[in-house]
């Protein structure tokens, strides 16, 4: 599913058209984005966390040279599945 296919299923179950549809998935990713970078975490409770994890520094191998490269530390987002969300897929 992609996010146009994302949007026409919030409109068909709210019965927001689909702009405003579109405008709230919008808002949303937004929300997530600006909440991981201020450094919070943000938590759906039955669905899940998203969150930001520090990936350290780490020498890696270029595939095709075989030469070797640095890999900078940088901050990831994350997410875990919560209880309900897992029960609901098995």
């Amino acid at each position: 599913m992609n996010k146009t296919e994302l949007v026409e299923q919030i409109s068909q179950q709210t019965g927001l058209t689909k702009v405003d549809a579109g405008r709230a998935v919008d808002a949303f990713i937004h929300t997530v984005t600006a909440e991981l970078k201020q450094g919070h975490d943000l938590t759906l409770m039955g669905f899940g966390t998203f969150q930001t994890k520090a990936r350290a520094a780490r020498t890696g191998r270029n595939p095709q040279t075989g030469q070797v490269i640095q890999i900078p530390a940088a901050n990831v987002p994350s997410f875990k599945a919560g209880k309900a969300l897992k029960d609901a897929l098995n």
